[in-house]
């Protein structure tokens, strides 16, 4: 009997819950432009414009090939959605020996602070990023396969 009690009290305790931030994990497309109204999983994932895991946050930008990776230091559910703090980005060199390495602005969102990203949950698979004009539009989730 004590076994049994030990044993069903093990599995609730050994879960982890997830991170606030999980309900944004996956590819999203949109934002630098409008999203389109109907995209195959496979044309978006083909080129997705963000990128949320649970440690990092990953954008593309118009001007290069590679996507800008920030470490998230802590997220935070709120209101309308969610809150990102990323750890400072570290000096980055340029990427080939005719280029301009980025300025420091360049390594965000193009929000007002590039070490904060404001997420509004807009729908059920939709979001934007709040005073970050690099992002005018919302961004839409990338369908299963």
């Amino acid at each position: 009997m004590v076994i049994t009690a030990l044993l069903a009290a093990s599995p609730a305790g050994a879960q982890t819950s997830a991170p606030p931030h999980a309900w944004l994990f996956g590819a999203w497309i949109g934002g630098l432009f409008p999203p389109p109204s109907a995209v195959s999983a496979q044309e978006c994932l083909a080129q997705p414009v963000v990128i949320f895991t649970r440690d990092i946050v990953m954008r593309a930008t118009l001007t290069d090939q590679l996507y800008t990776q920030r470490l998230v230091e802590t997220a935070r559910s709120t209101g309308s959605g969610f809150e990102f703090r990323f750890a400072q980005s570290l000096p980055i060199a340029a990427s080939s020996p005719f280029s301009q390495p980025p300025s420091p602005g360049e390594t965000g969102f193009g929000c007002e602070n590039p070490d904060v990203l404001h997420v509004q949950r807009r729908g059920e698979n939709e979001i934007s990023f709040l005073g970050c004009p690099e992002f005018p539009y919302p961004l839409v989730r990338c369908p299963a396969r």
